[in-house]
């Protein structure tokens, strides 16, 4: 499956799993994940074709789209505030900072979470998304005792069924923020 789907991206002519299992014995494992997958194939075969459903490696550019806006704090570095990609929408990490001045709204983790959860609302609908249409996110803690805390502002903004969504406790934080989040929404 993957081996045609590189064909594919990379016009390479697919090869005949037939002549393969004949002319040798380690063919059987690539005949085997051919089998496996085609469905997949078929799909990827289809007038519909999704580069995600091929699961090939690109480097067309179309494939993806930066989405921007001023009403959340800018990159503080050289990644885009959010990314569109088979039809899913990927936040990178959003810290709770006031867009118009880029400092932190307050000291405090739960000013920080809610103005966090603002800011990445706001990237999401500039990418076409919602809170729930989010389907993961991960939670970045200064100090995983304010767990709870952030829970109860977190729930506020997910309906339910919530995300799916790791929590951690990290060594620091840009800024030295109290919190930082990220998420992926199904667009």
């Amino acid at each position: 499956m993957a081996s045609f789907c590189a064909a594919r991206t990379f016009n390479i002519p697919a090869m005949n799993a037939g002549v393969l299992r004949r002319r040798a014995s380690w063919a059987a494992g690539i005949v085997g994940a051919s089998v496996a997958g085609a469905a997949l194939l078929r799909s990827c075969s289809s007038k519909r074709s999704a580069p995600f459903a091929c699961m090939s490696l690109s480097t067309d550019t179309g494939l993806k789209e930066a989405v921007q806006t001023e009403k959340a704090p800018a990159a503080l570095g050289p990644y885009s505030q959010a990314i569109k990609a088979n039809n899913l929408l990927f936040v990178s990490g959003v810290l709770g900072l006031i867009p118009e001045t880029g400092k932190f709204i307050s000291d405090n983790v739960e000013d920080q979470t809610e103005q966090v959860l603002k800011n990445m609302g706001e990237i999401l609908k500039s990418g076409g998304a919602s809170y729930s249409s989010v389907v993961k996110t991960t939670i970045l803690l200064a100090d995983l005792k304010d767990f709870k805390k952030v829970n109860e502002i977190y729930a506020k903004y997910f309906p339910s069924p919530p995300p799916a969504r790791s929590t951690y406790q990290v060594a620091g934080l840009p800024m030295d923020a109290k919190i930082e989040i990220e998420c992926i929404a199904a667009l």
